[in-house]
């Protein structure tokens, strides 16, 4: 197994590196970068497509001209190169990567371009909202999906079965965030009633409560927000939890322990529940970065929550490429090291695995 895992790190390597190059080239063709950002912003037109004319990354017209950076008549071209070298756009492209991928290699992601930050602190700021959501909501979906999943095997065909795969399929069509607006309508003050608060992980006065209050508050606030993230991951589980017991129910060491005279609770828990919870256990870290990082930005904008959603989706707005890269090196690293650790969980669940063998 260690030769495994060995291969499995080392193959990081590679694919980060593949997933950085696609994404620094495809920037090069984005129109608008962090010097069109400023000079719009100098101009009074918000952003860099308020005076968009054309161009990519350093947006020019011609090589040299200063002027053709779009909106940028009228400034002096000393100050366009200030601009360009205070980013590092002065470099040639490959230069560029090179060393942001050397720095990154070492975990060192910069500053923000427009918040005066490193990209590192900035993330630690945003990271309680998002881990939050991607914590309870996972295990939240985990309590109810399991035992729930466990009775529409065990009772496969009759009327519960039927009426909770209704309610779960319908809920698996609602949008995350089209169930967050309509939580927002009913229960924090949209149109009916007030009953939660519509913005924030806390309340002003969080610092001034005592301990048990401070975990009122908390959940208080979080309460919607998770509610809206777990209802995809809730009928995805139950699904696989039930169709996981039904294969284990069919072998035919569950009909050998049934003829030993076993009764149908030792059966189902002491024979059936390790087999048929290999798969749901063993997704268990896939399927927290997959809520953690899943319609994040929609939640993160319907109840007004700083998190990392919304971090990303500002950082590429306003071309602040270290933060979009450094998320994205940082994210990209934690969903390949998340698959490494699933493939672990199976080996910790049914230490029959060997994946070794499996590749030989």
């Amino acid at each position: 197994m260690g030769a495994y895992i060995l291969r499995r790190l080392l193959l990081i390597i590679p694919t980060l590196l593949g997933i950085m190059t696609i994404n620094f080239v495809l920037v090069q063709f984005v129109p608008g970068g962090p010097v069109e950002q400023v000079i719009a912003q100098m101009q009074g037109e918000g952003d860099v497509f308020g005076g968009f004319a054309g161009g990519g990354e350093d947006a020019t017209l011609q090589e040299g001209d200063n002027q053709g950076y779009a909106g940028a008549r009228g400034l002096p071209p000393e100050f366009i190169e200030e601009l360009k070298a205070q980013y590092g756009l002065d470099k040639p492209p490959l230069e560029r990567f090179i060393g942001m991928m050397w720095d990154y290699m070492r975990f060192d992601f910069g500053e923000s371009y427009f918040r005066s930050i490193d990209v590192t602190e900035l993330v630690l700021e945003k990271m309680p909202v998002s881990i939050s959501l991607g914590l309870w909501s996972t295990l939240i979906a985990y309590l109810i999906s399991i035992p729930l999943g466990i009775r529409k095997a065990v009772r496969d065909g009759s009327t519960f079965d039927s009426w909770t795969s209704g309610i779960i399929i319908a809920a698996y069509a609602i949008p995350a965030f089209l169930f967050g607006i309509l939580l927002v309508v009913l229960f924090a003050g949209g149109s009916y009633w007030q009953i939660f608060p519509l913005r924030g992980l806390t309340s002003d006065n969080f610092d001034q409560l005592s301990a048990l209050g401070k975990a009122k508050d908390y959940l208080w606030h979080i309460f919607l927000p998770v509610l809206a993230s777990t209802i995809a991951a809730f009928a995805t589980l139950t699904l696989l939890t039930k169709n996981s017991f039904l294969d284990e129910i069919k072998k035919h060491y569950v009909m050998t322990a049934r003829a030993k005279g076993l009764s149908e609770r030792r059966v189902l828990y002491g024979h059936v529940f390790r087999n048929g919870m290999l798969i749901v256990i063993a997704g268990f870290p896939a399927v927290f970065v997959g809520v953690f990082f899943g319609s994040s930005l929609l939640i993160e904008t319907i109840f007004s929550l700083d998190g990392l959603g919304r971090l990303g989706f500002e950082a590429a707005v306003t071309r602040d490429y270290p933060v979009m890269f450094g998320t994205l090196f940082l994210f990209g690293l934690i969903g390949l090291v998340v698959n490494i650790l699933s493939d672990l969980m199976y080996v910790l669940v049914d230490p029959r695995i060997d994946f070794e063998k499996r590749e030989g």
